[in-house]
């Protein structure tokens, strides 16, 4: 399967629990913190829900 990359760019300080939940869920912790993720379409859904904090990329 395809995998993507997923860096935590802006802070989840001050966002709403869910958001900063799905932060944590995905299994990032501090600004520019990357995690490799299979992608799928509960990893993209959570992706989708906090898109406005992260960055997405495809790894080959």
């Amino acid at each position: 399967m395809a995998q993507i990359k997923i860096t935590l760019t802006k802070s989840p300080i001050g966002r709403k629990p869910e958001q900063r939940k799905t932060v944590q869920a995905l299994g990032l912790g501090k600004l520019n913190s990357s995690v490799i993720k299979e992608d799928n379409a509960a990893i993209r859904g959570m992706v989708t829900a906090i898109s406005h904090l992260l960055t997405v990329e495809d790894v080959k």
